[in-house]
């Protein structure tokens, strides 16, 4: 018997390429995050198509024969989506959907779609309504093929190009007010910011699912959302923490993921003023994941497109009681892993350890593991940078013990 979860979950199916950029494994773990993306979009993938090319074909994006695969698997199964792993151009996305009759959708309007899902605030409607128009803009000729005439003449010219032009003013002007909004509360979140005074600013980056809200619950002791889903977190949380009687404000972001939209980083530029603000940042890595190095790339990339790659960085790798083994060789941990063989002296005799420069944490954020650890080296990089801001302080007070102050409370 169906659980009604079960029966809302909308049928697609996912359609990748694997080309000499992108190989059949990686294409694979693309396939995978897009599958995990469809879900939290709230589908439920039936079947993958990948197609081997040099490149993706410039007007269906894979072959005919495989487009006439997935067309004939679609009507078969009654599927109402297809989903494409790379952003389709405006000319593909009309050509696919007059061969397959079904929904089209591809990486960026899924990501579009699930950000709008989880937009809670106004702020981060405003964002994401302006991604969707500046992603939608191009592509509109495409919503009045039913306005089209198939044959030219006098009498025959019919009123689509009219209403196309009039669509493009209307997606045109929307795009001005809600730029001229973000500007508005960009303002006032700058007033906001500047009246948090000169505490030193914290923030959690990483990429999207790795446990940031988690760790923000657990270290802040509030109650930002957390969710087993992509983008669980869209607007930015702060929250003033205390650590042995020093206090700094601890930011939340959104996750970050491979193959980002432009139009959201654009768009959520504002949001990304708290890491551009941060006088540190914690890098939060899901160390269970198959795939973290890429996303550790990932993440690093973003940081050094918004100007914050040179920002002093501690690498929190999360999530060690979940880690699993991979195969052995000198640099991984032992090769016969259980729960007693995760030792603190283990995971820093890794690789992982050294990508930072020996600056790693290894942490479960959600059962507590080694949080004391990660709240020790947190105040310890935030008392520096407080003394450093307030050299004053320690003029005055040169005998000041933070330690001893924390332990009086």
């Amino acid at each position: 018997m169906l659980e009604k979860k079960d029966i809302d979950l909308e049928k697609a199916v996912l359609i990748g390429v694997v080309t000499k950029d992108q190989d059949e494994e990686k294409s694979k773990e693309y396939l995978d995050e897009l599958e995990f993306l469809t879900f939290t979009a709230g589908g439920e993938v039936k079947k993958r198509f990948t197609q081997k090319m040099e490149m993706p074909n410039p007007k269906t994006y894979i072959g005919t024969g495989k487009m006439e695969d997935v067309r004939k698997y679609i009507e078969e199964n009654d599927i109402g989506t297809a989903i494409f792993d790379d952003e389709l151009s405006a000319s593909q996305e009309r050509n696919i959907s007059k061969i397959l009759e079904c929904k089209v959708l591809d990486r960026t309007n899924l990501i579009l779609d699930i950000f709008a899902q989880r937009a809670q605030t106004s702020y981060a409607g405003t964002q994401v309504e302006l991604a969707q128009c500046e992603y939608l803009l191009p592509r509109l000729r495409g919503m009045w093929t039913h306005l089209e005439r198939r044959k030219g003449g006098i009498g025959m010219r019919g009123p689509g190009e009219t209403e196309i032009e009039t669509d493009r003013r209307i997606v045109r002007d929307r795009i001005t007010l809600l730029k001229n909004k973000i500007k508005t509360i960009d303002k006032q979140m700058s007033v906001q910011r500047g009246n948090r005074g000169q505490m030193v600013r914290v923030a959690l980056v990483g990429y999207t699912n790795v446990g940031k809200s988690t760790l923000m619950n657990t270290i802040s002791k509030s109650e930002v959302f957390a969710e087993n889903k992509l983008f669980a977190t869209l607007d930015t949380t702060v929250r003033k923490v205390v650590i042995q009687n020093l206090p700094f404000l601890l930011s939340d972001t959104v996750g970050f993921i491979r193959k980002l939209p432009t139009q959201l980083v654009d768009s959520f530029k504002s949001t990304l003023d708290e890491v551009r603000e941060a006088d540190l940042l914690l890098h939060v890595v899901d160390i269970s994941h198959p795939n973290f190095e890429e996303h550790i790339e990932s993440v690093n990339k973003i940081l050094g497109e918004i100007g914050s790659s040179d920002k002093p960085t501690i690498m929190v790798f999360n999530k060690i009681d979940a880690y699993q083994a991979k195969p052995f060789d000198d640099t991984d941990l032992i090769a016969e892993r259980t729960e007693e063989h995760y030792s603190l002296a283990e995971w820093k005799k890794t690789w992982m350890n050294r990508v930072g420069a020996d600056n790693a944490l290894f942490i479960s954020a959600l059962n507590n593991k080694n949080l004391e650890d990660f709240k020790k080296r947190i105040y310890d990089e935030v008392r520096d940078i407080h003394v450093t801001r307030f050299p004053y302080n320690n003029f005055l007070y040169p005998d000041y013990n933070y330690e001893a102050m924390g332990e009086e409370e």
